[in-house]
């Protein structure tokens, strides 16, 4: 098999955007280094048009803006398999917008596949087993293995031949719409501006005291400093739990480190002054210079809505099962409690509320509203 050419120069991938804008049909993926290193990048893209897979390389520094016409030209379809990731790497990496997008991991969820990974998917209806050995790579490496390109190509060149098979059942089954929709959404998928004290966005911090609360934002922003200087994820410096420990146990030494989860004696050496010190400086903030994790007014208890919310998932365990879908792809629990506690009544009500998405509202609005 004869590996496929890899772009590396902003001439080279602008010809190449040329000939896309020629398809109406291309498969994409990309290769991010999140498991590597501090700043998360996009090393790699694949793109199937036709018959031909060809692999972009952006590390030299090439300039991808040729590519933005072609990926926001809603004329072309742009197969994805778990697009949100790449989604929004490519809008943040290379300001570069999909439009046409068709997800064939939505389109499994909604044709009732058990398992949706790419891999299941194509050893199901190929036969192909996809060794995955790959998929955890160091992406930022150069020159690239042979194994890691053809592992890479992969990824895309079968899409295209999937989207047939997949997309008859979609048309069978009448939910053509309700991937349309759901594709539709992703493409503006983003990640969030992070601002503010690290410790607020940190899970379990609304159980913590304020002086709690400070020993943690100081051990992040010492972890976020250690790990940008050696150029590694945050969670290969320490692991949340162990800061969760360190901020929430009294310490008095090094001594004191012993025991703490993900605290080996190696790490321990390497990063225990250092811990102690951020700690310290914890400890030695001034009360109005705390961090205080935000309250919203606790809710009262509504009997009455407790009864609908229950009510609500009885409907949608009996919905789920006669549609053959998992319960969670036809509408989560967030949106189930919104829609009891505002007790619509009627199909204007229930729309209004804004929570609903259209084919939800069209497949699962009657039901809901019989429901409560």
């Amino acid at each position: 098999m004869s590996l496929p050419p890899i772009l590396t120069k902003t001439e080279e991938i602008e010809n190449f955007s040329a000939q896309l804008s020629k398809f109406k049909v291309i498969a994409v993926d990309l290769e991010a280094d999140s498991m590597h290193h501090y700043q998360e990048k996009v090393c790699l893209l694949q793109v199937t048009a036709g018959e031909e897979t060809v692999l972009i390389d952006p590390l030299d520094g090439a300039d991808l803006s040729s590519l933005r016409p072609v990926m926001s030209d809603a004329k072309i379809r742009k197969i994805f398999h778990a697009a949100d990731y790449d989604v929004r790497c490519l809008a943040r990496d290379f300001d570069i917008e999909i439009v046409g997008l068709f997800d064939t991991m939505i389109t499994c969820q909604f044709i009732g596949e058990e398992k949706f990974g790419l891999a299941d998917i194509l050893g199901k209806y190929y036969g192909l087993e996809l060794d995955k050995k790959y998929q955890r790579a160091d992406w930022t490496k150069r020159p690239m293995s042979r194994e890691m390109i053809k592992y890479a190509a992969g990824d895309t060149e079968y899409l295209q031949r999937l989207v047939g098979i997949l997309e008859e059942k979609l048309i069978s089954l009448g939910r053509r719409e309700w991937v349309a929709e759901e594709c539709s959404l992703l493409e503006k998928a983003r990640f969030a501006t992070l601002d503010g004290p690290r410790c607020l966005r940190f899970k379990g911090a609304g159980k913590l005291a304020r002086r709690q609360l400070g020993l943690l934002e100081e051990l992040l922003v010492w972890r976020d400093q250690e790990a940008q200087r050696r150029d590694l994820p945050h969670f290969k410096v320490l692991g949340n739990a162990t800061l969760f420990q360190l901020a929430t146990q009294p310490l008095s030494g090094i001594l004191s480190l012993t025991g703490i989860d993900g605290l080996s004696p190696r790490l321990i050496e390497r990063y225990g002054k250092a811990l102690l010190q951020a700690v310290s400086q914890g400890n030695a903030l001034d009360e109005a210079a705390l961090p205080s994790f935000p309250r919203t007014e606790r809710r009262e208890k509504d009997p009455a809505a407790e009864k609908r919310f229950i009510k609500l998932k009885e409907w949608r365990k009996k919905a789920a099962e006669g549609l053959e879908l998992d319960p969670g792809v036809l509408i989560n629990n967030a949106t189930l409690e919104q829609v009891a506690r505002a007790n619509p009544q009627g199909d204007q009500a229930l729309s209004d509320l804004g929570v609903l998405k259209r084919w939800q509202l069209g497949e699962l609005g009657p039901g809901m509203l019989q429901a409560i």
